[in-house]
């Protein structure tokens, strides 16, 4: 029998992978809790689930694309959690940009299983849709093979880091590098308003310069910095306080990094 994929957390970026993974012939099992997305989805076939208990008992493997580690604690424990009525045999994937000590306190309370495993992601809705969405993905390599045909559905590519806790040391170093070049771009900004340069100017001139960076070509696609800021502020907070308090976990100093982000005139810490 095909194997059933839960999925929690269908938001900006969880319903299109949903729609992707109908797309794909797979059976999904959805717990949503906006009736609008419940709908949606629906329509498009996948079954619901009354609770996170539901849907974790019957998935083989389970997708979590929350926003937060408080929010996959907040669904993992207990007698409700999806750690606790797991399937046997079944596997978790994180799509949470967050800290490893989340993940481990979960599978540590949980020693027999399921496996839980890491698998931030970098890109945007529009690559979801396009089945062009990076996963970074850590685990077992025999987890990492059994869950890779289900993330093709969306994502391309898939880079295998290692063992679990690597996709997520990655990610966080390429969310903070990305801060920090969008604090960069944003200083570049305020010299060009000193010297007499128009934003939207500059960064069409970036963008095809050497000067340009994902963070250019971000800024330039929202319609400039206030927007970007706006947009993408809140996901660059949460994930460079992430960093730090992971950094800190490791006993690891960010350096440069964490001084560029933390003193670019972009306010996003």
């Amino acid at each position: 029998m095909p194997e059933v994929i839960g999925f929690i957390g269908a938001g900006q970026m969880g319903e299109p992978m949903v729609t992707r993974l109908l797309a794909a012939g797979h059976e999904v099992l959805l717990y949503a809790r906006k009736d609008e997305v419940r709908s949606r989805l629906s329509d498009q076939g996948a079954r619901l689930a009354d609770s996170v208990a539901e849907v974790a008992a019957v998935s083989d493997i389970l997708i979590l694309c929350v926003f937060s580690d408080p929010q996959i604690s907040e669904i993992g424990r207990g007698a409700e959690g999806f750690m606790a009525n797991a399937k046997p045999g079944s596997v978790i994937i994180s799509h949470t940009t967050g800290l490893l000590s989340t993940l481990t306190a979960l599978t540590d309370d949980h020693p027999a299983g399921p496996t839980l495993i890491d698998a931030p992601v970098s890109g945007s809705s529009n690559d979801i849709l396009a089945g062009e969405l990076t996963v970074l993905l850590a685990g077992p390599e025999a987890v990492r093979d059994r869950v890779r045909p289900v993330l093709t559905a969306y994502a391309t590519p898939i880079i295998d880091t290692g063992d679990v806790g690597s996709a997520l040391a990655l990610k966080l170093i390429n969310n903070v590098l990305f801060a920090a070049n969008a604090q960069l771009v944003a200083s570049a900004i305020e010299l060009g308003e000193k010297l007499g340069v128009n934003e939207k100017n500059l960064l069409e001139a970036l963008s095809v310069c050497s000067g340009s960076s994902k963070a250019v070509e971000s800024l330039q696609l929202i319609g400039g910095l206030q927007g970007f800021t706006d947009l993408a502020g809140p996901y660059i907070a949460k994930d460079v306080a992430a960093c730090i308090a992971s950094a800190a976990e490791s006993d690891v100093d960010l350096g440069q990094l964490r001084s560029v982000v933390e003193s670019g005139p972009m306010k996003i810490t």
